[in-house]
């Protein structure tokens, strides 16, 4: 006489994980269709003639078309001056950002005094100001130095938001690495700065990554500072964005072909990064010190 094995019953702590399991991907996969859909919808819309991107029923099957994109790098309209405005003042004010939060980041780690979480609570509010109550003057200080619609201008605005929020990331990344390591590469022979560069600095390259790309980004899609202190010669992507919005009406498809120009660039930065991106997100450095 044979018997069949039967498999032991799930317990209710196995029961527990795998229905916690199937809610966190049932979330993942809504997050998933609320970011990707509006962003695909755009990037189809932007590949339509104008006739479809107005019509009111939606064709999802169409002969698609760069025009859109022509006349947004072509004509009158000429996107190449906005396009470059933005990487110049977003691409330096991002360098200059990762770079001096590196040296204030380290020096505030490693300082030992009273009072230091206080002030890098307060480095972290400046950040924290909108911009509409630091717009004026702002304003008034670049005007009486004759730096509005320069781009170091802009540069130098938005370093004065990114600088912050970069020394307090990097603070927390550099308190993470034991002192230890600077005095072995000393003992060794280095100095202080040789320690700190060739030492540090590569331990912390997902910080220093992730503090890039972030800074990058909020001065890409900044708008308000771009209004405020630019001119007709520093005019970045978002105005050229917004210059599309008239009283005679809404131009969709370049609308919606700027968008994609202004999003894809900044995904494709993430992708290119992302393993040092998800490094840095993952460590203790979005905790602050």
């Amino acid at each position: 006489m044979t018997t069949s094995a039967t498999a032991p019953a799930a317990g209710p702590l196995e029961r527990g994980t795998r229905t916690s399991r199937t809610v966190v991907r049932v979330v993942m996969g809504i997050a998933l269709l609320w970011t990707l859909v509006p962003l695909g919808w755009m990037l189809l819309s932007s590949l339509k003639p104008t006739a479809a991107v107005t019509a009111a029923t939606p064709d999802v099957w169409f002969a698609p078309t760069l025009d859109n994109y022509r006349s947004l790098f072509t004509g009158a309209n000429n996107l190449w001056p906005y396009l470059r405005n933005s990487v110049l003042a977003a691409g330096l004010s991002a360098l200059l950002a990762t770079a001096l939060g590196a040296l204030a980041g380290y020096g505030l780690a490693r300082t030992r005094m009273r009072g230091k979480h206080h002030l890098s609570f307060w480095i972290i509010s400046t950040r924290m100001a909108p911009i509409a109550a630091v717009a004026l003057p702002i304003f008034l200080i670049f005007r009486s130095v004759g730096l509005i619609d320069t781009v170091p201008g802009l540069v130098l605005a938005y370093l004065s938001f990114n600088l912050p929020f970069a020394i307090w990331l990097l603070s927390a990344f550099f308190a993470e690495l034991p002192p230890s390591l600077e005095e072995s590469a000393q003992v060794a022979g280095c100095t202080h700065w040789q320690s700190f560069w060739y030492v540090i600095l590569p331990l912390t390259r997902p910080g220093l990554v992730t503090t890039f790309v972030l800074c990058l980004v909020f001065s890409w899609n900044d708008y308000a500072f771009a209004l405020v202190l630019g001119g007709p010669h520093t005019q970045t992507l978002p105005i050229a964005a917004s210059q599309l919005v008239t009283q005679t009406g809404i131009d969709w498809g370049q609308l919606t072909a700027i968008g994609t120009v202004v999003v894809v660039p900044m995904m494709l930065v993430g992708l290119a990064v992302r393993r040092w991106l998800v490094t840095g997100l993952t460590m203790g450095a979005v905790t602050g010190e």
